[in-house]
């Protein structure tokens, strides 16, 4: 699994757009944005912003234990990077995320400067820095997306639909 990707693999992921132009390829993913840049409770929002999301595309109620474990992923996931943002790259700006038959793509948008990876070597026992190997774990990728000329960056990852 990738933490520095330029760009995202395969067909799950979003391409960026160039500086002013048109998308020549339509983007079949359906997205949801939720600004956190002057929210309180940010976590909470996030976790519940996800949570309406995954009830109006299906994902929820689940009707199996395997899709119930599906939706619950994704929210520990949307906690776990936008906690992230919170801790270490001054806030979350922003959270998007986006849907395909598939899976789903969660994106955290920060002004941090920092690179996010998994703590190595891992220490299950110990309290504290187990966010993004948490992220590794429950995703089928995930990286860091950064704009050239702009600060802060994008924290993305993507988990598949439930069977």
């Amino acid at each position: 699994m990738s933490t520095t990707r330029q760009h995202p693999p395969g067909d799950l992921g979003r391409e960026p757009d160039e500086a002013g132009a048109a998308s020549t390829v339509p983007d079949a993913r359906q997205w949801r944005t939720l600004s956190l840049a002057q929210a309180s409770g940010i976590v909470p929002t996030a976790r519940d912003f996800a949570r309406q999301a995954l009830h109006d595309w299906g994902w929820l109620p689940a009707s199996t234990a395997d899709r119930r474990a599906a939706a619950e992923d994704v929210l520990l996931v949307v906690s776990e990077l936008v906690t992230n943002a919170c801790l270490h790259a001054e806030g979350p700006e922003e959270l998007r995320i986006g849907r395909t038959p598939k899976g789903l793509r969660v994106e955290v948008v920060d002004r941090g400067a920092g690179q996010p990876a998994p703590r190595t070597p891992h220490r299950a026992g110990r309290p504290g820095g187990h966010g993004m190997f948490i992220v590794q774990r429950l995703c089928l990728d995930w990286g860091v997306l950064r704009a050239p000329d702009a600060p802060g960056k994008t924290v993305w990852a993507e988990l598949a639909a439930p069977a």
